[in-house]
């Protein structure tokens, strides 16, 4: 006959086991948009002038005297964007989710999805957002060791609807 002490230990595996399965089965689901994991927390909306748009800001880094450079992850809602702007020690773009577009100045506009990255030159002006009907999320490496970006003109509605390419 069974005494209570394995009464409790086969008690215990079995609802360990439960568990499991049901931690294995909300695993397989596949999830909606919705409920839709990011890499990083959306942060905080944008609500400055600097952007056309619904754009969201989760800094990462903050530039200090050790490390010069500032890392923030972006997510922009379809059709929003920056304005167009330099960085005087330039910046990189990585692409982690969606749709989105870099242009500079004189240059076609270029085509970003998951997994691509763009080099900014030095003080170049360019602007970047996401796709007319996609959200767009990029990390940004701002070096700021030169100094803070500045701010130039809106992208206007034209040269945000001209054609686009591929980066690669």
């Amino acid at each position: 006959m069974m005494n209570i002490k394995n009464i409790a230990i086969l008690f215990l595996i079995a609802t360990v086991s439960l568990s499991c399965k049901e931690q294995n089965k909300s695993a397989q689901t596949p999830q909606t948009d919705t409920q839709q994991q990011t890499v990083f927390a959306k942060g905080k909306l944008i609500t400055n002038d600097n952007f056309t748009g619904t754009v969201w800001l989760e800094n990462l880094i903050q530039a200090d005297s050790i490390n010069q450079n500032s890392v923030g992850s972006v997510t922009f809602e379809p059709g929003a964007r920056s304005k167009w702007h330099t960085h005087p020690a330039g910046q990189i773009l990585l692409a982690i989710d969606g749709v989105g577009y870099y242009q500079e100045l004189g240059q076609p506009k270029k085509i970003l999805r998951k997994g691509d990255s763009i080099k900014c030159p030095p003080d170049i002006p360019h602007w970047h957002g996401a796709s007319s009907d996609t959200k767009f999320i990029q990390v940004a490496i701002t070096g700021r060791e030169k100094g803070e970006t500045t701010w130039l003109e809106a992208v206007t509605d034209k040269e945000y609807s001209s054609p686009a390419t591929s980066i690669f």
